[in-house]
């Protein structure tokens, strides 16, 4: 796609990006629910690991970080749909895209990527002021945000967390798509929601899951959401190992896009706008 092709994708990204943005209020309520979260979570590791460390598959210092991350990260796991879809179809807004001279799943694309982004940095800012920065502060390092394990893993986890976030952009989409089809995004986000927590690694670390089902656990796409970026993060996946994980972060991404724009061509043909 040439410059002057992606300037109306671009446009829309910064326009739903810096909507979202100015909602500080809900940024400040969303930290500091996370932060009380995860310290809760924290507290609820410590005690597994002081009964029984030697059965934890990773060290609870590499366990607090993966809380943190998660905490910080939380606004991008793709566990609601995008309310201005359900809005939009609902109140035939989205004849309006049907009619710009763009590709429709693109431009929903773009512009779903800048509701979670916005969404998460205000608050992964915060997380790392507070989780990263204050705790080792006042004396609480064994509780604190740690890191990247290396320049290596830190250099990882830029493509990680790009492609953490597109395959979580293209999660959504098929959310959006079933929402808009429906025209209700209870259903869409009541069997979305659990599913994406389990298999993302959201609740555990998919290494805590039992032997039989990692295998399956590290390649469903769901993985490369959270415990193949964060497990990079604090090299627990190196070499080899991290380089088969972003390809499997960036072939599900590629292939839920395919699903995501046959769906929406399909849904768009049936779509049908009533009124006058």
């Amino acid at each position: 796609m040439t410059t002057r092709a992606a300037r109306p994708y671009l446009a829309a990204f910064r326009a739903r990006f810096q909507l979202v943005l100015q909602y500080r209020a809900a940024a400040l309520a969303g930290f500091a629910t996370q932060l009380w979260w995860g310290a809760i979570r924290i507290l609820v590791f410590a005690a597994f690991y002081g009964v029984n460390a030697a059965a934890a598959p990773i060290g609870l210092t590499d366990v607090v970080t993966y809380v943190w991350l998660g905490q910080a990260l939380l606004a991008l796991q793709p566990w609601l749909a995008d309310p201005e879809v359900g809005q939009a179809v609902r109140s035939g807004g989205v004849g309006y895209d049907r009619l710009r001279p763009l590709d429709a799943y693109g431009y929903w694309y773009v512009r779903t990527v800048g509701w979670m982004l916005a969404r998460a940095l205000p608050r992964a800012v915060l997380m790392v002021l507070a989780a990263a920065i204050v705790l080792p502060l006042v004396g609480l390092d064994d509780w604190a945000w740690r890191p990247p394990s290396g320049v290596t893993a830190a250099l990882l986890f830029i493509p990680a967390f790009i492609l953490m976030t597109m395959l979580a952009a293209a999660v959504l989409m098929l959310a959006n798509i079933i929402v808009a089809a429906s025209l209700n995004e209870r259903g869409v986000n009541a069997v979305l929601a659990p599913l994406v927590i389990v298999f993302s690694g959201s609740l555990l670390p998919l290494d805590f899951y039992p032997d039989a089902w990692r295998p399956f656990l590290h390649v469903q796409p769901l993985a490369g959401l959270v415990d193949i970026p964060f497990r990079i993060y604090f090299a627990d996946l190196t070499g080899n190992a991290a380089l088969r994980g972003l390809a499997l972060q960036a072939g599900w991404t590629l292939v839920l896009i395919a699903l995501g724009r046959f769906a929406m061509e399909r849904m768009m043909r049936r779509l049908e706008m009533q009124g006058g």
